[in-house]
C-alpha cells in the first residue's frame, strides 16, 4: 500500500484520561486469564491465583525448642538451689536437641545451660520444670487447612518458606503476559551491523526487553521492519497472535513513511493516537483482535517514558499486581524552566543535597537524548496547566534513584570537561559510596550556581581581559572571596577544532569570517566563548560577521561532534575533544580550569575524598594520556 499523505493525530487527550479510558477497555479483555502451575521453589514474584491452604501442621509433632533433656514436669517439682533434685538418664529424662519429638510421657524441656552432669547418666537440676516449657506444640507455626496466602497475592521468599512447611509442592499462579516487540524503520540496524550513513543502531528493543521482564513480563522481540506496509501489517498480525500485548516502535508519528497507525486502524481498533506529553506525545493506543496493541515513539527518552506510562500499568494489571505510587522529594529548582500548556512534561533532573536544601539541575530535555536518562536522579513533571517553573521553586521530583545515592553525591554545575567525567569514574572506583554529578552550564552558570548554594563545586575558566588572570577576578566579583576557595585542575590548550586536513585553511580567530564558513558555538556564559569573544574583540571581529555564531552546544564533545558530523566546519574547543572526533586543531591558548568552592565545604569527607583522587596517580595518569593537559598544580587549594 502506498503512502500518498501525512498522518494527523486523532487527539491531544491528557495523560490520566488516556489512561483512564485505556487502561479499564483492555481490563474488560482479560477476565479468566490463564493460569499455570509451578514448583513453589520457583515462584518468587509471581502471583496466586488461588488461595493456598496447609496440607499438613508445622511443626506436625510436639517438637523441642532447646537443646536439653525431656522431662515429666511433675517430677521435678520440689528443685531448688538448696534442694537440688538429681535425674537418671532414660528414667527420669532423655537426652534432646532442638525441633526433636517429644515422646510420652514427657511434657516438658530443661535447657542444657541449666543441667548440672553429675556423672554419664545422672543429671542434678536446681529449679522445677512447668508442663510444656520449651516445647513447640502441634501447629504452632502452621496448622493443617489454615490459610497461608490468598489468592492475587505476589509471592515473596518468606512465603515460599510458609508453603513450603505447610506441605506445598507446587502451586497455581498467573501465567506471566508474553509481551511481543516489534523495531521499525528502515534506518534501523542491529548493534553488532557494520553502521554506515543514515543508519542508526536499534536500542529501544532491548530496552524494552529488560523492562518487560523487570515488571514481570515474557519479552518476545522481533527482527527490524523496514518501512514498508504490508510487511508491518503481517508482522503485527502474527505477533498479535503470539502475545498478550504488543509495542510497535517507531512509525507512530506524523512522518510520510509512518504506517503503524493506518495499518492498526486497518486490522484493529485505534482508541488514542496522541497524547499530551511530552515526550512522547505521538502515542498510539489500540485494540486488535482482543489484545492492546501500544505504538510508542522512536526517540529513546519518549521510548521509556511512554513504556513507564502505559506498558508497565498494563503488565502489573495482567499481573493483578498494585501499582506503587513512584518515591518522590521536595527540591529546590536550580534554573528556570518554560513549558508549554499543550502538554504535561517530563523533565529529567539532576539531583544532591547542598546544605540544608536537595537542589534538581535540569538536563537535556530533547526526546533523543538518552544519556540525559542514564544521568538522570529523578524526574520533574510539569503539569499541562502550568508555563513551568521559576529558578528556586520548590518541586516534587519523582525518584529513579536511591536517597542514600543522591546524598552521596557532590554537585558540579558549571563549566564541561572531559577530566569532569574522568574525576567522576575514578572518585566512584576508590569511594564506591560516593558520586560526582556534572551539570554543564557554563562557567558563569557555574558561578551563579555557587552564589545561590545550588551547588558542591563549579568548574570554571574565566579570564579577566584586562589582566588575563584566570577565575579569581569573576569570583571577587561575583562572590564573597573571602568566603569561596579554588581546587586547581589542570591547565587545558584551547583552540580552534576543524575537520581532518582543514579544508578550509582556517589559521587564526580571524578566518572565522571567510565566506560559506559554518561556525558552531558554546552557550552564552561558557568560558570557551568569553575566551572566543575577547579574541574577536581584539582583532575588531563582530560576532555578527561569523556564520553560526548563535548555534550553541553545552559541551566540548558535542562542538566536535558538529564539526565531525559536517553540520558546522568549525568550533573552539578544547584539543582533547578534537582528537576523540578525529580532527586537526589550531592552538590559541593555554588556560586554567579550576573548581571553585566554598571555603566551608573544604571540611566535608566527600571533599576531602575528592581531592585525594585528584592528587592521585592513577588519576594523573590518566589525564596524561589525553593531550592538551598540564597537570602541575592539580589539587592545590587557594583561598
Amino acid at each position: 500500500m502506498a503512502k500518498k499523505e501525512r498522518n494527523t493525530y486523532l487527539t491531544n487527550i491528557s495523560l490520566e484520561e488516556a489512561q483512564r479510558l485505556y487502561f479499564a477497555e483492555v481490563s474488560l479483555l482479560n477476565h479468566g486469564r490463564s493460569t499455570e502451575k509451578i514448583a513453589v521453589t520457583d515462584s518468587l514474584n509471581r502471583v496466586s491465583a488461588k488461595p493456598v491452604f496447609a496440607k499438613k501442621s508445622s511443626p506436625n509433632y510436639n517438637a523441642a525448642a532447646m537443646d536439653g533433656i525431656a522431662v515429666v514436669a511433675n517430677h521435678t517439682y520440689g528443685a531448688t538451689e538448696s534442694n537440688p533434685i538429681h535425674l537418671k538418664r532414660n528414667k527420669d529424662y532423655m537426652d534432646i536437641n532442638t525441633g526433636g519429638y517429644i515422646d510420652d510421657p514427657y511434657n516438658a524441656v530443661i535447657m542444657i545451660e541449666d543441667v548440672i552432669e553429675i556423672d554419664e547418666d545422672t543429671v542434678e537440676i536446681r529449679q522445677a520444670a512447668t508442663p510444656w516449657q520449651h516445647i513447640r506444640p502441634i501447629g504452632e507455626d502452621i496448622v493443617e487447612k489454615e490459610l497461608i496466602i490468598s489468592s492475587n497475592h505476589k509471592i515473596r521468599a518468606m512465603d515460599i518458606g510458609a508453603l513450603l512447611a505447610g506441605q506445598t509442592i507446587d502451586i497455581e499462579v498467573y501465567k506471566l503476559p508474553q509481551v511481543g516487540i516489534i523495531p521499525t524503520g528502515s534506518e534501523i540496524v542491529g548493534a553488532e551491523q557494520e553502521l554506515s550513513q543514515g543508519k542508526i543502531i536499534e536500542t529501544n528493543g532491548s530496552m524494552f526487553s529488560v523492562m518487560v521482564a523487570e515488571y514481570y513480563g515474557i519479552p518476545k522481540k522481533y527482527e527490524i521492519i523496514p518501512d514498508d506496509y504490508e510487511l508491518l501489517k503481517n508482522k503485527i498480525l502474527a505477533a498479535v497472535e503470539e502475545n498478550d500485548v504488543v509495542i510497535i516502535n517507531a512509525g507512530s508519528s506524523a512522518g510520510s513513511k509512518d504506517y503503524t497507525v493506518d495499518v492498526l486502524r486497518e486490522i484493529g481498533d485505534v482508541k488514542i493516537h496522541g497524547v499530551a506529553i511530552k515526550p512522547g506525545k505521538p502515542t498510539i493506543l489500540a485494540i486488535v483482535k482482543g489484545k492492546p496493541v501500544i505504538g510508542i515513539p522512536g526517540y529513546p527518552v519518549s521510548a521509556y517514558l511512554v513504556f513507564e506510562l502505559f506498558v508497565k500499568p498494563l503488565l502489573f494489571q495482567y499481573n493483578h499486581l498494585i501499582l506503587e505510587e513512584p518515591r518522590k522529594m521536595k527540591c529546590v529548582l536550580s534554573r528556570k524552566i518554560i513549558s508549554s500548556l499543550k502538554y504535561e512534561e517530563f523533565v529529567r533532573v539532576k539531583l544532591g543535597a547542598v546544605k540544608d536544601k536537595i537542589i534538581a539541575t535540569p538536563l537535556d530535555r530533547g526526546a533523543g537524548v538518552t544519556m540525559s536518562l542514564v544521568k538522570a536522579d529523578g524526574i520533574l513533571i510539569i503539569p499541562q496547566s502550568l508555563e513551568g517553573y521559576e529558578a528556586g521553586r520548590e518541586v516534587e521530583v519523582q525518584l529513579l534513584k536511591e536517597f542514600g545515592e543522591i546524598n552521596n553525591t557532590i554537585v558540579s554545575i558549571g563549566s564541561h570537561d572531559l577530566v569532569m567525567d574522568l574525576l567522576g569514574d575514578e572518585l566512584h572506583t576508590r569511594k564506591s559510596n560516593l558520586f560526582l554529578s556534572s551539570a554543564h552550564v557554563g562557567s558563569l552558570g557555574g558561578i551563579m550556581a555557587m552564589r545561590k548554594n545550588e551547588c558542591h563545586i563549579a568548574p570554571i575558566h574565566l579570564m579577566d581581559e584586562e589582566t588575563g588572570e584566570y577565575n579569581k577576578t569573576y569570583i571577587k566579583k561575583y562572590l564573597n572571596d573571602k568566603e569561596y576557595a579554588i581546587i586547581k585542575f589542570v591547565k587545558r590548550s584551547q583552540g580552534l577544532m576543524v575537520k581532518k586536513g582543514n579544508p578550509l585553511g582556517i589559521r587564526s580567530v580571524k578566518d572565522l569570517t571567510k565566506k560559506d564558513l559554518l561556525f558552531v558555538n558554546r552557550q552564552r556564559g561558557a568560558g570557551t566563548r568569553i575566551l572566543l569573544d575577547y579574541y574577536l574583540n581584539k582583532h575588531g571581529i563582530s560576532p555578527s560577521d561569523i556564520l553560526g555564531y548563535d548555534r550553541e552546544f553545552n559541551t566540548h564533545m558535542a562542538v566536535a561532534a558538529a564539526v565531525a558530523g559536517n553540520s558546522a566546519d568549525c568550533g573552539m574547543g578544547v584539543l582533547s575533544a578534537a582528537k576523540i572526533m578525529g580532527l586537526d586543531f589550531i592552538p590559541i591558548a593555554w588556560e586554567e580550569y579550576d573548581l571553585c568552592i566554598s571555603k566551608e565545604m573544604l571540611k566535608d569527607s566527600k571533599i576531602i575524598s575528592l581531592i585525594e583522587t585528584m592528587k592521585s596517580n592513577d588519576f594523573i595518569a590518566k589525564i596524561q594520556e589525553l593531550d592538551g593537559y598540564d597537570t602541575e598544580n592539580i589539587g592545590n587549594v587557594i583561598e
